[in-house]
């Protein structure tokens, strides 16, 4: 039985850091939504602009085009034993769709679902300080992970910029949508007994501690 795991969390609470950790322990795909709808952006498909155009809007991206990315990752073959989920669902429909894909695909349904969140002021400084490196996407934080010289790439040596997406009007609105639009999605989870809730201001390690004691992975 294959085992799937969806980890909620708004942006800026640390949600991708985990999702890695936990996809390493316990040898599961991670399939992060972002670094989907980034690939395709980089690589200008078509998805990539529709996406790019939403999302310097600070809005959220639309649920078809969403969901229809997100079946055509978890068709291939890395997945056959389960997957982290890191940033879909978001929304009630999108939750059904997943459930038939599962279904589908290697006759299962979501374990669990972890959310860690923190307050919005929290969610916001750690978000809009967030620097990417132009050559190879290396991210840094004006506040908790600066490159050693300002505006240089300590690994590359290439420009570091702040991405549309990732400044404090946008962050702060997407926040506020993602808060929303994804509050149904935790009562759905809750009501199906498969919610667990996780301090996210917790330091990384502690926050790691807990989510491997509760998925006992």
């Amino acid at each position: 039985m294959a085992t799937y795991i969806v980890l909620l969390g708004p942006p800026g609470v640390g949600k991708g850091t985990q999702a890695r950790i936990l996809a390493e322990t316990s040898k599961l795909a991670h399939i992060s939504s972002g670094d989907l709808f980034r690939e395709n952006i980089k690589n200008q498909t078509e998805l990539g602009k529709q996406v790019k155009a939403i999302l310097d809007k600070g809005e959220l991206v639309p649920d078809d085009l969403t969901i229809s990315m997100i079946r055509d990752r978890i068709s291939k073959p890395d997945c056959e034993l389960g997957a982290i989920l890191d940033g879909f669902p978001r929304t009630p429909t999108q939750a059904e769709a997943l459930d038939d894909m599962l279904a589908e695909f290697s006759d299962s349904e979501v374990n669990a679902v972890p959310y860690i969140t923190a307050a919005e002021s929290v969610l916001v400084e750690r978000a809009s300080g967030r620097w990417t490196c132009k050559a190879q996407g290396h991210i840094y934080h004006e506040k908790f992970n600066p490159p050693k010289q300002a505006g240089i790439c300590d690994i590359d040596g290439s420009e570091v910029y702040q991405r549309e997406d990732d400044k404090v009007e946008t962050v702060t609105k997407r926040i506020r949508v993602y808060f929303e639009q994804t509050m149904p999605l935790v009562e759905h989870y809750e009501v199906a007994g498969k919610l667990i809730k996780i301090d996210g201001t917790q330091p990384v390690e502690q926050v790691t501690k807990e989510l491997l004691a509760a998925l006992k992975i």
